[in-house]
This record gives C-alpha cells, sequence and structure tokens, in this order.
C-alpha cells in the first residue's frame, strides 16, 4: 500500500531535519519509492521569522495506518519535536510529519484523519505532492492531487 507524507521544518539544519526524517521512514515504515524536491515556505496558521522547508514523499507500507502514525510520532519525538500543534495553535518545530493519504483509505478518529483534512487547503503540501503524485485522486473530493492544486491557485490568487 501507498503512504503519502508532507514533512516540515523551520528550526535547526532544515535539510539534515527532513533528511533525517526520510532515513527514518525508510528504516521503519517502508521504502520511499518517491521524494519530492525541497520546498521553502511561509509560516502557515502561526507568525514566525523562520521559514519552512518542506517536501512530501511516498512510501510503500504493510503497516496500518495507526501503526505508521505512532512510528512518525516517535520520529518526530526522536528528532527533537516536543510541542505537537493542539486546537489550532501552531509552533516553530524541527520536524513535522503528517501522514497525508494511506491508498484510499478514509478514516476519521480521534488519532487520526484520512485523507488529512486540510491537504487540499495548504500550498505548502499541495506542490510537493504534486510533483510525486500528481494523478493520484482524493478518495473524498474525487479530484487528482494535481486538480486539487489548480484550484488552490484559482481560488487563492
Amino acid at each position: 500500500m501507498k503512504l503519502y507524507i508532507s514533512l516540515g521544518t523551520n528550526l535547526g539544519d532544515k535539510e539534515q531535519n527532513l533528511r533525517m526524517a526520510v532515513q527514518k521512514i525508510e528504516e521503519r515504515i517502508g521504502h520511499v519509492c518517491a521524494l519530492s524536491a525541497f520546498y521553502i515556505t511561509e509560516p502557515w496558521g502561526f507568525e514566525s521569522t523562520n521559514s519552512f522547508l518542506n517536501a512530501a514523499l511516498c512510501v510503500e507500507t504493510e503497516l496500518s495506518s495507526l501503526d505508521a502514525l505512532r512510528i512518525t510520532q516517535e520520529i518526530e519525538r526522536e528528532i527533537g519535536r516536543t510541542l505537537k500543534s493542539h486546537d489550532g495553535v501552531y509552533h516553530d518545530r524541527l520536524i513535522d510529519i503528517d501522514l497525508l493519504l494511506h491508498d484510499n483509505i478514509v478514516m476519521n478518529t480521534d488519532e487520526l484523519t484520512l485523507p488529512h483534512p486540510y491537504l487540499a487547503e495548504r500550498l505548502f503540501v499541495l506542490e510537493p505532492l504534486t510533483e510525486i503524485a500528481p494523478d493520484i485522486i482524493h478518495p473524498l473530493l474525487k479530484l487528482t492531487i494535481q486538480q486539487l492544486l489548480l484550484n488552490f491557485r484559482q481560488n487563492n490568487g
């Protein structure tokens, strides 16, 4: 099964933070079959003087979505993330790992919502994801990732 993941960092050695996350994902979740370029982006949802470095990757895994979530949270802690976003309050962070899509799984639990609920609203997710998976269809919106990016750009100037 293919799991699509978003990575972001705006503290420390940002490129090294992303590369470390990719390496740990490869070791513990499965084969990384695609990795986007690294995108420099502005903070979203909070004020910071630190720009972000974002990427998307695809990993082939046999893990369940919840098992993959638990492992990515462990990886975040190992890289040094101490604060998770809570109630829409965001912070600077060494690493942020978000599960975006896991094949066509639709899930809404206290722990995890798939597809990621803000996937279609975040340029810093859509651009790198379009690079590696333009034709993947969002299981709820029934549009490709590339169509979602085009829609975002049309609606947000």
